[in-house]
């Protein structure tokens, strides 16, 4: 299996900037590291983090890549994490999809 990863969403929490880091209100903006709609795949199942990738998300959702590369049942087909920062969260979707070998 093979498996793929989308960028659902890109979200800024600007409740808690404002509330926590008054000093940087207007000044972040959601994560430039990913595009919404953006989309990854991932071959074998010995996932290795695409290149571009942010480190931190990639350590963040690399367990639920591993899995569906592996065949696990996902819930619903697909999974939804998403990376811990918590001012700046990045929502994604992996699923895992046949690979080219698997047919």
């Amino acid at each position: 299996m093979d498996a793929r990863i989308t960028i659902v969403k890109r979200s800024l929490n600007d409740d808690l900037i404002e509330t926590y880091f008054p000093e940087r209100e207007g000044k972040l903006m959601a994560c430039p590291a990913f595009k919404d709609g953006q989309v990854f795949e991932i071959k074998g199942i010995f996932p290795t983090k695409p290149e571009g990738f942010c480190d931190w998300a990639w350590s963040d959702i690399q367990r639920n890549v591993a899995m569906a590369c592996m065949g696990a049942k996902l819930p619903s087909g697909c999974a939804f994490t998403c990376c811990t920062d918590g001012l700046r969260p990045v929502t994604f979707r992996i699923e895992a999809i046949e690979s080219k070998t698997d047919t």
